[in-house]
């Protein structure tokens, strides 16, 4: 294939053989040889003079009495526009374009080639173009806006940006209101030929005219994704290679891209969808864009997190191989974001924080919580991460932790390593007592779960049977605070209890190994054996009744008598007194 220098050459060759043939074919001998760049131009200095009166002052101001040589490299356009502007000079034809008008514009101005020096002459000519032809349209705007930019800032002295920039905007407007043909959003293609300056003058413009926001955020995804195309190639993250070793200027340019199109999104936060946004996110830490970038992206998707989707989240956290977790910080941030707005919210309104931001708080806690699942799996992933994504939600927000269990549960099984204590800290995010009765059944026997969690799901179990409810909870259920407290205390007396059958246990080897050494046949012994069995009983009874006064049944469950009143009219029979028997 041809390298751009070999088409260049050949496309100079070609224009100075055609410039011969229709010079030479005069039969006056040209005095004047003109330099563009590489190529050079035989002409006669009386047909240039005639129209161009920068020309005309080269030669008049020379020191040379015949000048015969001509430096015109800087013009712009190079060797391709001038040879269009020595045609113009020799009266030969040539078509003028929206390609090449801007660059015959700025040529003719460089030459000097006004119609105050000479009337009709080739910037009159171009003008005429301009406004006739190649402003009458959007496209025709577009491409002339488009070629202006080689040739700044004349193009931009001469007004031919503005009137461009102008007659775009306009158009886009009308076409976006009243489309003339299909697809409706047609317009938005033409724009992503433009550099991101051209790009942004078309913006602004329409935002200066009333453009809707939905309007130019069309316009604003399309460029992105035509401009950022290896980067936004879609919206779920399943890219094929996260293009690591690409040019150290290639990313800088897309990173300076990024930042421009960012800092043109309108203000209003639900003018993008939250994939577009996530993509653009991932992007932002993809290239090391600035703080200021990403800290508007993560703002915006924030603003409108309920309605966000696992997936989303998905393409923030990972790279564009999906094979290791990219970012988590800035799904830290989002949340955090979210959950200070939701909460300012409940504090501006005076009321319940739970009752003003229930809806939305609860689907971004389900959104968070099967994150959390998905993003158990990889070993990278540390207990303090897991944890502090799942602590940024409010408690209150979930009404049942099932999905939360379901993460965790995830996560230890891709840990096997951790050890008990390890495992409670993962497990110390969940309350045991909002597990649906499935979830209950299934943590009782899950051996990757800590005794201590296993256990309280089957004592919360036995709390409903108590209070009469079935597995559905359609009696009322008790405040998890009340029973997590009630489950303290009846752990406290499982282990007085324990220590009562233990002493109770070394009492009864005591008296039996009294009564092995005890002599049968000595039966003056009797007040002696008396005495000494009559001590221990009192001492162990002593000792067992105050045990049983610390454990007393009724002094922290829902059976407690001390507010009975006694005066209401109910008869009580006084016990029988029973003889206690360490058998």
């Amino acid at each position: 294939m041809a390298s751009p220098s070999m088409k260049s050459s050949s496309r100079l060759s070609l224009a100075m053989e055609r410039t011969g043939q229709w010079v030479f074919s005069q039969e006056i001998p040209t005095d004047v040889a003109v330099e563009v760049g590489e190529a050079n131009f035989s002409l006669h200095k009386f047909m240039l003079v005639a129209k161009s009166n920068y020309i005309r002052k080269l030669i008049m101001e020379s020191k040379e009495p015949d000048l015969a040589r001509l430096d015109l490299s800087n013009i712009p356009g190079g060797p391709e526009i001038f040879e269009k502007t020595a045609k113009f000079c020799y009266g030969v034809n040539f078509e003028i374009t929206v390609h090449n008008v801007a660059a015959l514009r700025c040529a003719a101005e460089y030459l000097q080639m006004t119609d105050k020096y000479c009337e009709g002459n080739l910037a009159g000519r171009t003008e005429d173009f301009l406004n006739q032809v190649a402003l009458t349209s959007l496209s025709g705007a577009i491409v002339v806006l488009k070629s202006c930019e080689d040739f700044l800032p004349i193009a931009q002295d001469l007004n031919i940006v503005q009137r461009c920039v102008d007659v775009a905007a306009v158009k886009a407007c009308n076409e976006a209101n009243f489309p003339s043909r299909s697809p409706p959003n047609w317009w938005t293609e033409e724009l992503t030929i433009l550099d991101i300056k051209s790009f942004q003058r078309i913006i602004t413009a329409m935002k200066a005219r009333g453009a809707k926001t939905l309007t130019l955020a069309s316009a604003l995804i399309t460029y992105t994704e035509r401009s950022l195309r290896d980067l936004v190639r879609d919206h779920t993250g399943n890219g094929v290679k996260s293009l690591d070793q690409e040019d150290s200027d290639v990313r800088n340019k897309q990173k300076e891209l990024l930042e421009s199109i960012v800092g043109i999104l309108p203000a209003e936060k639900a003018a993008f969808p939250i994939n577009f946004l996530c993509c653009l996110l991932r992007c932002a830490i993809f290239l090391k864009a600035g703080s200021t970038c990403k800290t508007e992206l993560e703002k915006r998707i924030a603003g409108i997190l309920e309605h966000v989707t696992v997936d989303d989240l998905l393409v923030v956290s990972f790279s564009y191989d999906g094979e290791r977790l990219f970012d988590l910080e800035s799904v830290r941030r989002i949340i955090s974001l979210f959950v200070e707005k939701e909460e300012s919210v409940g504090v501006f309104n005076s009321g319940d924080f739970r009752e003003v931001s229930s809806t939305a708080m609860q689907r971004v806690a389900k959104t968070v919580d099967a994150y959390l699942g998905e993003i158990a799996t990889y070993g990278e992933l540390s207990i303090s991460k897991f944890n502090g994504i799942a602590n940024l939600v409010p408690k209150t927000a979930r009404k049942v932790d099932d999905d939360l269990y379901r993460a965790i549960d995830i996560y230890l099984k891709a840990h096997p390593q951790l050890d008990e204590i390890e495992r409670e800290k993962v497990c110390s995010v969940m309350d045991p007592l909002k597990l649906s009765y499935e979830a209950r059944l299934h943590a009782s026997q899950n051996k990757r779960l800590p005794v201590q969690i296993v256990l309280h799901a089957l004592y919360y179990d036995q709390l409903r049977l108590r209070s009469g409810m079935d597995d559905h909870g359609h009696t009322q259920q008790p405040d998890a605070i009340t029973t997590r407290k009630q489950l303290q205390a009846d752990a406290s007396l499982v282990k007085e209890n324990e220590a009562l059958r233990t002493e109770l246990l070394k009492m009864k080897m005591y008296i039996e190994e009294m009564q092995k050494t005890q002599p049968s046949g000595n039966k003056g012994g009797g007040p002696s054996i008396t005495a000494t069995a009559s001590g221990s009983r009192k001492t162990f009874f002593s000792s067992v009744s105050k045990t049983l006064g610390k454990l007393n049944p009724f002094k922290h469950g829902s059976k407690d008598t001390s507010n009975i009143n006694h005066n209401a009219g109910v008869e009580f029979s006084k016990p029988r007194r029973r003889r206690f028997s360490i058998s």
